[in-house]
């Protein structure tokens, strides 16, 4: 038999009651983290796993022994949707134009820098007219659309050359070890992927804004004890690893 139209509209909210119902449990028990067995389900960018991901299982390991941490991407524009049915617990992503009934809190920042390949060229910094004349790699899930040093560079009334555009930062890197390309992007994501030395950070010749990440959870879950705790774990291992 196949689901009515009535039943198919019906699903989104069934899901949010039973969600509701389940963070009232949790509500009416008491949570304790070192006995819990409690999968916690994170949504990010897979650009920020390698910024953020060991730290926080770090963490929850100690404090959580018996716990889990499941991380997966999210699709921006059903945010609260995934988040009210349960499907994720926090999404840490960038400052995004949000409002009831999804909460968030400023998490993390990061500066941008550019990466070259080591070259003694490289040390004496990079003026404007040479990163204008440059090659560039951007890096974005979008086919298409300028990202935020464009941006910035349009705002200027100046524009860049992109020979490469690619979907994350790890490619990006191995195009920069192997080419005269620039790749601009976050200081401490440069750090994580590029642990071998192999790639220079050098200063921006122009002002940027930091990149501000934002940490999303549904109002719902204001009062489950076990997301109350896990966000303030995150939050703690986010400033104890130095990020803010």
């Amino acid at each position: 038999m196949q689901p009515t139209a009535t039943c198919l509209r019906m699903a989104p909210s069934l899901l949010e009651q039973l969600a509701k119902l389940h963070q009232l449990l949790q509500q009416w028990g008491r949570f304790n983290p070192v006995e819990t067995r409690q999968t916690f389900r994170l949504g990010m960018p897979d650009a920020l796993e390698p910024l953020l991901l060991p730290a926080f299982t770090r963490t929850l390991s100690a404090q959580a022994p018996l716990a889990a941490l499941a991380s997966s991407p999210t699709d921006r524009k059903r945010m609260a949707a995934t988040l009210a049915a349960g499907h994720l617990d926090l999404v840490i992503d960038v400052a995004l134009p949000m409002s009831e009934p999804v909460r968030h809190r400023p998490l993390l920042e990061d500066a941008f820098c550019i990466l070259a390949r080591r070259d003694p060229r490289s040390a004496r910094g990079i003026t404007m007219a040479n990163y204008l004349k440059a090659n560039h790699i951007a890096v974005s899930t979008r086919s298409q659309g300028a990202v935020l040093e464009d941006i910035a560079l349009l705002n200027l009334g100046l524009q860049r050359n992109i020979s490469v555009r690619c979907q994350n930062y790890y490619s990006a890197c191995s195009i920069v070890q192997q080419s005269d390309c620039l790749l601009t992007m976050p200081a401490r994501l440069a750090h994580q992927i590029d642990m071998t030395g192999s790639l220079v950070q050098i200063a921006l010749p122009f002002s940027l804004p930091p990149v501000q990440l934002h940490m999303y959870w549904h109002m719902n879950s204001d009062m489950d004890f076990a997301n109350q705790w896990f966000r303030q774990l995150v939050a703690n291992t986010a400033a104890q690893a130095g990020f803010k």
